[in-house]
């Protein structure tokens, strides 16, 4: 029985990678004196932002994290709200009675400012942030089912990137591939091979209902 969906939070509770480069970018270029391709930077995610600013500017790491959360908080305008059907998700599962999480890379201030800018900080019951050290999505995922004591096959972890599924595997959780962000990369996330894979909010909430519809209504948790 489904007791939990986890879920990523860049590109699938909200269209925030193109916020996060661009944050980036405002950070990070004018420390490094040099302009920045979107690859470049890209290419250094995995860890929390801290980790990027320090695989980027590491003798301007202080000041780079300072200025990015600034940039970060301010620049939010580009991404104002969560995809479309995704916040009466998320608090329909949670009147369903599963537990709903949220397992991501990001640092724990970046996070905390989309929440508060999403409306979304009473939706989860858990929230694991990301490491400057490196991902650390697996262990996040191991840490929501150790804290509900859940077994792997009671949840769900919801992300757009082929490492999700992989660090998901490494769980025993199943996985879900969320396709519907302009930044997705569909052909890659199939070659993952995801359990599900869904391009709209609303067909994975028409599946997530036939999963969950003989589940008595709780009220929340």
């Amino acid at each position: 029985m489904l007791k939990a969906v986890i879920f990523d939070l860049d590109g699938t509770v909200g269209n925030t990678l193109p916020l996060c480069i661009a944050a980036f970018r405002k950070a990070v270029e004018p420390l490094a004196g040099k302009k920045l391709s979107d690859a470049e930077i890209v290419a250094t995610f995995g860890p929390s932002e801290e980790g990027t600013i320090r695989a980027l500017i590491p003798q301007h790491y202080d000041e780079g994290v300072a200025v990015f959360l600034k940039a970060y908080e301010a620049l939010h305008g580009l991404c104002p709200r969560p995809f479309d059907g995704m916040a009466e998700l998320l608090r329909r599962l949670k009147e369903k009675g599963i537990v709903v999480a949220l397992v991501t890379g990001k640092g724990a201030a970046s996070c905390r400012i989309t929440l508060e800018r999403f409306g979304l900080t009473d939706c989860f019951d858990a929230v694991e942030t990301g490491s400057p050290a490196g991902p650390r999505k697996e262990a996040g995922i191991r840490a929501v089912l150790q804290r509900f004591g859940l077994e792997p096959a009671e949840a769900l972890y919801v992300g757009d990137a082929p490492g999700d599924a992989t660090a998901s595997r490494k769980t025993g959780v199943p996985m879900v591939a969320a396709a519907w962000a302009p930044t997705a990369d569909v052909p890659a996330l199939r070659a993952a091979a995801p359990d599900e894979l869904f391009t709209s909010v609303e067909a994975l909430s028409d599946w997530l209902e036939g999963r969950i519809k003989n589940r008595p209504e709780t009220g929340g948790r």
